[in-house]
């Protein structure tokens, strides 16, 4: 697998969602039954803020990669309410970063315990069984996190879906899941770069190169993993100016990376 899907991989798998529960409290209207008002923070027990806190303080711990005092507060989250998904969550995430995979896998199995249709933890813990390649278990969760009428993530469970068909070698389920995080969500570059790598292993070479374009015409997107796609597509479409002048952007801008020594090598295949 080339490095543009490991880079993405990694992207993929630290996605966290920490969406605040929200529970209804009881009014009585005029005339009516109890009706349902929507929950703000001043409906928390003082249990549950204390515990959200915490759970805030350690994802800004774990994005930094201070994994052990992320650990600390996610304990002092959990102490403080045992019953909340995403705090075990975040667990996973950081046992997992840790390469503690049997406490992972525990952490993510008891966020979905605590709440069977938390749609993150699935997202999650799906990466989580890919890693492993555990491709069968993972495609499952995909889809039932997919399934969740309310789950707004559904662009990068279709990237990390389409991803994992990929290192499966499942390449044209992998087509259709990216296509459809595609659609989604067009703006992402890192859809449009695994997209055109999974064309280019399916020889769709004008595909490839359509998708890989609309990255590369972004100068904020381009990079020498987009810009040595751009090269070996090229190739296979008969070389010529176009593959000189990628190569040409590859020895400016990135004069070191390994993909400008590759292509200098004339190394397409690897």
């Amino acid at each position: 697998m080339s490095d543009v899907f490991l880079a993405m991989l990694c992207r993929a798998f630290l996605v966290l969602g920490l969406m605040a529960t929200v529970a209804g409290c009881a009014a009585t209207g005029a005339g009516s039954g109890p009706l349902q008002e929507l929950a703000t923070e001043s409906d928390q027990s003082d249990a549950e803020r204390r515990a959200r806190v915490r759970l805030e303080l350690a994802s800004a711990y774990f994005s930094r990669g201070q994994l052990e005092v992320a650990l600390d507060e996610l304990k002092l989250s959990i102490g403080a309410k045992a019953d909340l998904s995403e705090a075990y969550n975040l667990r996973g995430l950081v046992y997992a970063a840790m390469s503690q995979p049997t406490l992972a896998e525990g952490s993510f199995k008891r966020a979905l315990q605590v709440q069977a249709r938390d749609a993150d933890a699935m997202h999650n813990y799906a990466w989580f069984l890919c890693q492993a390649q555990r491709y069968p278990e993972a495609m499952t969760l995909f889809d039932q996190a997919l399934a969740e009428p309310q789950y707004r993530g559904g662009a990068r469970s279709l990237m990390a879906r389409g991803l994992c068909q990929a290192r499966a070698g499942q390449w044209m389920q992998a087509e259709g899941s990216l296509l459809k995080s595609y659609e989604l969500d067009p703006s992402y570059p890192g859809t449009a770069i695994n997209l055109a790598e999974v064309l280019y292993r399916r020889a769709e070479f004008e595909r490839a190169r359509f998708y890989i374009g609309r990255v590369n015409s972004q100068p904020v997107s381009v990079n020498a993993q987009t810009l040595w796609l751009a090269a070996r597509i090229e190739r296979k479409l008969g070389g010529g100016a176009r593959e000189r002048e990628f190569g040409a952007q590859l020895r400016s801008k990135f004069p070191d990376a390994p993909e400008t020594q590759l292509f200098e090598a004339g190394r397409f295949d690897e």
